[in-house]
């Protein structure tokens, strides 16, 4: 035997090894040998008994399915008395619980009986010395029905009413339905198309309208039907929808107050504008999806996926040199709207070229470079091109620069006629024609992977466009101020107490609040646009609208601000709605008939506590 060391070594030999007799056994490996025998036959034994059942069971007539166990008879209550009146508890009682012959009546008696009312037993006039407790339903929207997450926020506040109407309190509880706009539209625009095959604008706005409301009904009364399943101890006599008669009144008069005062005013601004929807919407109805490079993204109304998660480099010349200016974008097809090209001021790199012009080598115009603090002169190349009119950091360049706004991009997500070869294409088709036309005049560089971040509509899962709109906004900084206040100064309280910090970062960076949504379910604005003599006006002068309860108060209005008779007017009220929290926001005090004085508006507001997600803070 040679070892691995290259020693030859020899082995001892066991007895009978390498020899021509056989081995000799021992008595134990004669008895484990014979034992390893017998279970080898006991398995072949239980095999063959397999075999024969299987074919048996092959050959043996189909048996019928076994018949389901009966289910469990369900006891239930049998009236034997008018709705609303006491239960009786007289009978013989269910061998087993059933939970629909317990709860059985009980909540039509509650109700009748006035129990959830605060009026029950007490004299509102009268000051409670143990003092009053109120609350809103945060009212959920008549899109559907409730679902797991209304059941839980339910029995969170039922809980918290009954402690405190067992405590002694004048407790309230007052629920309700939000007509949410944009949500509640896209359902019945989808349902009509489904039922009839007709569009809205097939059938027009008051005809619309009239099939939300039915919608609405539908779905308000099932809601309703929920809650009182669940217990929950509403006043169900202040029940209120945010389109009631008194609502649309209240949230009229707010609009009424707020523009009379300059707070509500109309501006041309950037807007997140749906293509699908047709509407501006708000910040919180964008969904921000993260994308991690190259990726096929659906869109609505195009067949084939967009390519998203890229960022594309082509370069301008520089009129006047030979030089050319490398720029970054990850949405092409907004070149055709380039205004400028930004750098930042202390990038040496193009320094030479402050106060220069680069050519667009499809609108066949100068545009120029600016220098501006806003580049990341360490990101791509340093140099940035600028579209004022389709992205919100570049608007605000635009504004400091004082820059051209040129659209390219309309309410339908097609290309304008600022360049006559693209009009008419759809944005994202757009995009791969203007890459293959910059290919072609050799100003194309690269397209490179890129992880961004891409807006998304909520409702339409479109991809959201910036666009330059004219809309009603409301100036939103000195609300933000004293709502700030009343949490520091503790007339406000946040619970827990770290989302604060969370209440601090919104209302500190708060925005004015874009309020126009151009949809047909919801509140009509109540702003008029004003023409004197048959001499139009602008429509972004302040003068020129007027708000009123009604165009007959509005003509009244108007022709005391332009000192003119009343009959030489033209009126033509805003198509527009409200967004939908624009009257959520009032629901606290218009649910008790504010502006007007009520007994109801002196004894339960303000109200108690608002529970909720955390994320309304963000509304």
């Amino acid at each position: 035997l040679k070892l691995s060391s290259g020693i030859n070594a020899e082995w001892p030999l066991r007895p009978g090894a390498m020899t021509d007799e056989a081995p000799v056994k021992s008595a134990a490996q004669l008895k484990k040998e014979a034992a390893k025998k017998a279970k080898l036959e006991k398995f072949q034994k239980k095999q063959e008994a397999l075999k024969a059942k299987a074919a048996a069971a092959a050959t043996k007539e189909k048996v019928a399915p076994k018949k389901a166990p009966a289910k469990a008879t369900v006891t239930e209550y049998v009236f034997s008395h008018a709705p609303g009146e006491k239960k009786s508890t007289s009978g013989d009682m269910p061998a087993s619980y059933s939970p629909k012959y317990v709860e059985a009546a009980w909540y039509e008696w509650w109700e009748k009986s006035g129990f959830f009312k605060p009026e029950y037993n007490r004299d509102l006039s009268q000051p409670n010395p143990r003092g009053c407790f109120t609350i809103m339903i945060p009212p959920p929207n008549v899109t559907g029905v409730l679902h797991i997450g209304h059941a839980l926020t339910n029995a969170i506040e039922d809980s918290v009413v009954r402690r405190h109407r067992m405590l002694g309190k004048t407790t309230l509880w007052v629920p309700g339905c939000d007509h949410a706009g944009i949500a509640t539209q896209v359902v019945v625009e989808k349902k009509l198309k489904n039922d009839r095959n007709l569009s809205r604008h097939d059938i027009g706005r008051e005809a619309f309208n009239a099939e939300a409301m039915k919608w609405k009904e539908e779905k308000q009364e099932f809601i309703y039907h929920q809650l009182r399943k669940m217990g929950g101890s509403y006043d169900w006599d202040r029940a209120c929808f945010t389109m009631d008669p008194k609502m649309c009144k209240a949230v009229t008069e707010a609009f009424i107050r707020l523009h009379d005062k300059g707070l509500i005013f109309r501006s041309n601004r950037l807007i997140n504008w749906s293509c699908t929807l047709k509407s501006c919407i708000s910040d919180i109805e964008v969904d921000k999806v993260e994308i991690k490079g190259r990726t096929m993204f659906k869109v609505p109304g195009y067949t084939d996926p967009v390519e998203v998660g890229i960022i594309e480099e082509f370069q301008y010349c520089v009129v006047g040199s030979n030089d050319r200016i490398t720029v970054a974008t990850t949405r092409l097809e907004t070149m055709l709207g380039d205004t400028a090209v930004a750098v930042h001021p202390e990038d040496d790199r193009y320094k030479h070229l402050h106060g220069k012009y680069v050519y667009h080598p499809f609108r066949k115009c100068e545009i120029p470079i600016v220098a501006d603090s806003f580049v990341d002169k360490d990101f791509g190349t340093g140099a940035v091109k600028i579209t004022p009119a389709h992205d919100f950091n570049d608007y605000d360049v635009g504004v400091r620069n004082k820059l051209p706004f040129v659209e390219c991009i309309n309410d339908n997500g097609l290309i304008t006629d600022v360049v006559p070869i693209f009009a008419g294409m759809r944005r994202f088709d757009a995009r791969v024609a203007v890459r293959r036309a910059l290919e072609e005049l050799g100003f194309y560089v690269t397209l490179k992977p890129h992880d961004m971040v891409v807006p998304v509509c909520q409702r339409s899962k479109d991809i959201v466009e910036p666009l330059l709109k004219p809309q009603w906004f409301v100036n939103c900084k000195d609300m933000a101020k004293r709502a700030i206040s009343k949490v520091e100064e503790g007339d406000l309280k946040i619970i827990p107490k770290t989302f604060e910090k969370t209440w601090y970062s919104w209302l500190d960076d708060c925005r004015d609040w874009c309020i126009s949504r151009q949809l047909w379910w919801g509140h009509r604005i109540p702003a008029y646009k004003v023409t004197v003599k048959g001499v139009p006006t602008d429509d972004l002068d302040g003068r020129s609208w007027v708000s009123a309860h009604s165009e007959e108060e509005a003509r009244t209005k108007a022709a005391a601000r332009f000192n003119v008779d009343p009959s030489s007017l033209s009126l033509s009220q805003d198509p527009d709605v409200l967004d939908t929290w624009f009257s959520s926001g009032i629901f606290p005090f218009s649910v008790f008939g504010w502006p007007d004085e009520s007994v109801d508006l002196r004894a339960f507001y303000p109200g108690s506590l608002l529970e909720t997600g955390h994320d309304i803070l963000f509304f």
